[in-house]
């Protein structure tokens, strides 16, 4: 377990550059302390000891703020970095060396049993706010974007950003043309020039049944 905290604050020193010395992180960085809290919980819950593991959860998110839950699996060199808001499912796996901001959830759905939560590969990267719901992988590699909302699988060394997410890279490379913010459809437009042909069509009927009682009128006079 101790090597294991050992790679904790070596992933926090190298991938932040706020974090000046070990004593630092150790003293001051909660995502650690939500991970080293979470080590003997997950143990605890292994082993079936579900009320003890549920207490350390809870104090451990009365104290940082981040919320795991002990059935989580979490692998070495997780950075989970400012980590107000994080919230990670019980069936959540988590690869190792990957970066987790702040606001991320790793849920459900609500509509799946058994598996419910995601699964991370290694080096992977989940920016602030983002959203992954549901019981599939991300791909070793992929980033999700700030706010992005993830609702399926994702491949290796994938981009994705929006909602609901989509991918917009693979490994470094464009997937699709750039989004046109200019030339974009107006849905009002397109639904006023839907009315005004539907209008037309009605005045052309109507000129064709006004037609025909003007010509039967004409034959009884």
């Amino acid at each position: 377990m101790f090597s294991g905290i050992k790679k904790d604050i070596n992933a926090i020193r190298e991938r932040d550059p706020a974090a000046r010395t070990a004593f630092e992180v150790i003293i001051l960085y909660p995502g650690l302390h939500a991970i080293a809290l979470h080590r003997p919980a997950h143990w605890l819950y292994r082993n079936k000891a579900y009320f003890p593991a549920r207490l350390i959860s809870q104090f451990s998110r009365f104290l940082t703020g981040i919320e795991i839950h002990p059935g989580a699996k979490i692998g070495r060199g997780v950075l989970i970095d400012h980590g107000s808001g994080v919230v990670i499912g019980e069936t959540a796996e988590i690869g190792d060396n990957c970066t987790i901001y702040q606001g991320v959830t790793l849920g459900g759905t609500g509509k799946e049993k058994g598996k419910r939560h995601p699964t991370l590969g290694n080096d992977v990267l989940v920016g602030s706010g983002a959203k992954i719901l549901g019981p599939f992988t991300i791909g070793d590699g992929a980033k999700v974007a700030s706010n992005a909302v993830v609702l399926q699988p994702l491949p290796k060394g994938a981009t994705a950003v929006g909602v609901p997410a989509r991918v917009v890279k693979v490994n470094g490379k464009r997937v699709r043309d750039k989004l046109d913010h200019i030339h974009t459809p107006d849905p009002v437009s397109q639904e006023l020039c839907r009315l005004q042909a539907e209008l037309g069509r009605m005045k052309k009927r109507l000129d064709q049944l006004e037609s025909k009682d003007g010509v039967g009128l004409s034959s009884d006079e």
